[in-house]
C-alpha cells in the first residue's frame, strides 16, 4: 500500500498550489486525474457507482463529497480536496484543507485558518493514539478531546467517519472521529485505516444536496476535513500518504513512525 498512498500525497501535493483566487474546482480535479495517469495508477473515486471525477472538492459550507465543476474559488474560501489512487489492487485516501488567500478579509480568514488547523491537529492526535491503542475506539476519543480542546465549540460529524483501507478504499472497520461506548476493533499488526475528522463551526448537521453528493451544513458554517491512511505494523505506525511517514505531523505528540520492513 505504500505506493497508492504516495500516489495519493503527490496529488494533493499538486492540487496544494492550485488552491487559489480564479481556479475552478474542474481544474483541480483535473491536475489531480494527470497525476494519476501519470503514475500508472487509477482514481479510486470513479471506482464509486455514480462518480465520474478524481477528487471532492468542497467549499465553505461544503464539507465533504464536493463535485468539482464550473465554480470559481474566490478570495477567503475554504477548500477541502480529498483524493484516492488505486495502484496494483491497493489503496489510498487523503484530504486537506487550504483557505485562500485574502487580505481584504483578514478576520474571515484567521478564523477558517484556525478551524481547519483544529481539524488537522485533531487528525494527528488520531493517528498519535493509533500508535499506543489497544483498540480502535482510542483514536476517535483523541480527536473529539483535540477538538474539544480548541474551547471553540466546533461540531464533529457523526454521520461520516473514517474506515478500513486496503484492496478496497472502503472496508470494514469503521474509524469514529468521537467517542463511542463500546471500545472497537483490537489494533494490531496488520490493520490499515484512514483517519479523516470532518469538522464544523457550528452544528454537525448536514444534509446532502440536489446533486445527491456535496454535504453541506444545515447552519451555514464551514467545514474542514483531513485525513490520512495509516497502517500498523510489527514496529510500530506509517502513514502512508505522507511522504515522511508522518514524521512531522507525529513530533508534537512524541511520537515517532516505523518505517514498514
Amino acid at each position: 500500500m505504500i505506493e497508492p498512498g504516495l500516489i495519493t500525497a503527490a496529488m494533493l501535493e499538486t492540487v496544494r498550489p492550485l488552491i487559489v483566487a480564479g481556479t475552478t474546482t474542474l481544474q483541480l480535479d483535473a491536475a489531480a486525474a494527470a497525476v494519476v495517469a501519470a503514475r500508472g495508477a487509477l482514481s479510486n473515486f470513479q471506482m464509486v457507482r455514480g462518480y465520474r471525477h478524481t477528487v471532492c472538492v468542497s467549499v465553505n459550507d461544503e464539507v465533504v463529497h464536493g463535485i468539482p465543476g464550473q465554480r470559481v474559488l474566490a478570495p477567503g474560501d475554504i477548500v477541502s480536496v480529498d483524493a484516492g489512487a488505486e495502484y496494483r489492487g491497493w489503496n489510498g485516501d487523503a484530504a486537506i484543507t487550504v483557505v485562500v488567500p485574502d487580505p481584504q478579509q483578514p478576520q474571515l480568514v484567521a478564523a477558517r485558518q484556525e478551524l481547519s488547523r483544529v481539524t488537522e491537529g485533531s487528525l494527528w492526535a488520531g493517528i498519535a493514539a493509533l500508535s499506543s491503542a489497544t483498540h480502535l475506539a482510542e483514536v476517535g476519543a483523541a480527536v473529539q478531546d483535540f477538538v474539544e480542546a480548541s474551547g471553540h465549540g466546533y461540531g464533529i460529524l457523526r454521520d461520516y467517519v473514517g474506515h478500513g483501507i486496503g484492496r478496497r478504499m472502503h472496508e470494514s472497520p469503521s474509524v469514529f472521529n468521537y467517542r463511542v461506548p463500546q471500545p472497537g476493533p483490537e489494533v494490531r499488526p496488520g490493520l490499515a485505516v484512514a483517519i479523516e475528522p470532518m469538522v464544523v463551526g457550528g452544528s454537525d448537521e448536514t444534509f446532502v444536496g440536489d446533486d445527491d453528493w456535496t454535504v453541506s451544513t444545515v447552519d451555514g458554517t464551514d467545514g474542514s476535513h483531513w485525513e490520512h491512511s495509516v497502517v500498523v505494523h510489527d514496529g510500530g505506525v506509517w502513514v502512508l500518504t505522507a511522504p515522511d511517514g508522518g514524521a512531522a505531523g507525529l513530533a508534537s505528540f512524541g511520537v515517532t513512525p516505523v518505517p514498514i520492513a
